[in-house]
């Protein structure tokens, strides 16, 4: 692998643990996490629409792409997210039915994606 090769994996792995890392203290202490990242609550529903957009290219990229493996864990990853919403809102009493449908769609995506490696004999 060359060294631009090399150096990529390594920034793409260090930008993965940052996020993890910030995942952890929003999950832990919301007012932490936005604290350190900048994030003011009033600014959320601008920053939905900006994440939608980007979920939205990744899931067209893995489209492009087209390649099973990154399907299924794009769509894994989805579905997790719409799963832990739902949860988030039911805990609040707020109704869920969009995100559950949501994250089912999203982990039949990921299951039939799975299937069709499982079925051709690729090999992860």
């Amino acid at each position: 692998m060359t060294f631009l090769g090399l150096l990529s994996l390594g920034l793409a792995a260090l930008a993965t643990a940052l996020t993890a890392r910030l995942a952890y203290i929003f999950l832990r202490n919301p007012a932490r996490g936005l604290a350190l990242t900048g994030h003011h609550v009033e600014s959320l529903p601008q920053v939905m629409g900006e994440r939608y957009v980007a979920l939205s290219a990744l899931g067209l990229f893995s489209l492009l792409y087209g390649d099973f493996v990154v399907i299924a864990a794009t769509f894994s990853a989805f579905s997790y997210m719409a799963f832990h919403d739902a949860l988030i809102y039911a805990q609040a009493g707020h109704p869920t039915s969009k995100h559950w449908i949501a994250g089912f769609g999203a982990a039949l995506v990921a299951v039939l994606a799975l299937a069709t490696i499982v079925q051709t004999g690729a090999a992860f």
